[in-house]
């Protein structure tokens, strides 16, 4: 038999307040709000955001990097081979939470997806650092690998491949943008009451905003 243990912790929130007025009606425009208001006051990996996604046979959820966010909804890159590209192949629902511990704060995100436009993608893959482009072409994401020195091998050989001339983006890697139906924000307040705003939006792109029992 299994020892049970029992989880301690617990915080008490109060940090902060939202109200109708400071919500507004547009979840898109408070996100990024609250998300400079992380990059400023120094949240570690501020834009980090847990994508779940459905599979063939189960739900499965991961941490990956947000790196575009406008009026079209929230944007990530990934090898197209990987499981979670093959996820949104089969089913392009997926679903996205930011949580910000020391504000108090978190997003929850739910939307369909799409891939991003190949120039968009060729232009962020020219942005990354060079071994990091190499990363791309040298690693079958998600797929099995004897140990860890043939993985270093593979880099090697595709360094060698590449050196003095530039690195493309490989046909198999690009974005995928995440069009939100729903939105919700929520914020930490005293006595578990905490203010959450849910937002669901129409077919003519206006939103519909909710006030959520905590």
């Amino acid at each position: 038999m299994s020892e049970e243990r029992k989880i301690q912790g617990r915080s008490e929130y109060g940090k902060a307040s939202l109200s109708e007025e400071d919500a507004g009606m547009d979840p898109m425009k408070l996100f990024l709000a609250w998300l400079d208001e992380a990059e400023r006051t120094g949240q570690p990996e501020h834009n980090t955001m847990m994508l779940s996604t459905v599979g063939s046979m189960s739900i499965s959820c991961r941490v990956v990097l947000l790196r575009q966010a406008d009026d079209r909804g929230f944007v990530f890159y990934t090898n197209y081979n990987s499981r979670k590209a093959m996820d949104l192949e089969r089913d392009p629902r997926a679903a996205l939470t930011f949580f910000w511990p020391a504000l108090e704060r978190q997003v929850r995100v739910e939307g369909r997806t799409v891939k991003v436009p190949a120039e968009e993608s060729d232009a962020y893959f020219a942005s990354r650092p060079r071994e990091s482009r190499i990363g791309a072409w040298s690693s079958d994401q998600s797929r099995v690998v004897e140990d860890r020195a043939t993985m270093d091998e593979r880099f090697r050989r595709w360094s060698e491949r590449f050196e003095g001339k530039e690195v493309p983006r490989p046909e198999h890697w690009g974005g995928f943008l995440v069009r939100p139906v729903r939105i919700e924000l929520w914020q930490g307040r005293e006595n578990r009451l905490h203010d959450r705003f849910a937002y669901e939006r129409f077919q003519d792109g206006s939103w519909q905003r909710m006030r959520l029992q905590p």
